[in-house]
C-alpha cells in the first residue's frame, strides 16, 4: 500500500519558518522525482517545488530564495524547509510522487493528504 504521510505544518507568525516532512512507503520512484504542491483557500491546487532523482530543484517564483526543498532517500522521506513565510503562503501543503506511467513518462501518480500551514500578521 503506498503511504505519503505528511507532517510539520501548523501555525506560525510572518517571517516564521516551518520545516515540512513527507515519509513515504510502498513505492518505489526508480529514476521519478517528486514534488510539494499547495492549494491556498478558495484557490487552485499549485506547484511550489520539485526535485528530481538527480537531485536537480525546481521553485515557483513566489518562494525562490525562502523554501528549500530536499529529500533523504535512506528515511525514504521528503522535506521542505520555508523560511520568511508570508501571509500568502498560507494553504494546504501536498507531498506528490511520481512514477512512470505506461508510456514510460514520470507523472505525478500519489498523493499525501495535506498539512495545513497558516501564516499570521
Amino acid at each position: 500500500q503506498v503511504q505519503l504521510v505528511e507532517s510539520g505544518g501548523g501555525s506560525v507568525q510572518a517571517g516564521g519558518s516551518l520545516k515540512l516532512s513527507c515519509t513515504t512507503s510502498g513505492f518505489d520512484a526508480g529514476s521519478c522525482g517528486m514534488g510539494w504542491y499547495r492549494q491556498p483557500p478558495g484557490k487552485a491546487r499549485e506547484l511550489v517545488s520539485t526535485i528530481s532523482s538527480d537531485g536537480t530543484t525546481i521553485y515557483a517564483d513566489s518562494v525562490k530564495g525562502r523554501f528549500t526543498v530536499s529529500q533523504d532517500n535512506a528515511k525514504n522521506t521528503l522535506y521542505l524547509q520555508m523560511n520568511s513565510l508570508k501571509t500568502e503562503d498560507t494553504a494546504v501543503y501536498y507531498c506528490a510522487a511520481q512514477e512512470r506511467n505506461y508510456y514510460g513518462v514520470c507523472a505525478y501518480k500519489y498523493w499525501g493528504q495535506g498539512t495545513q500551514v497558516t501564516v499570521s500578521t
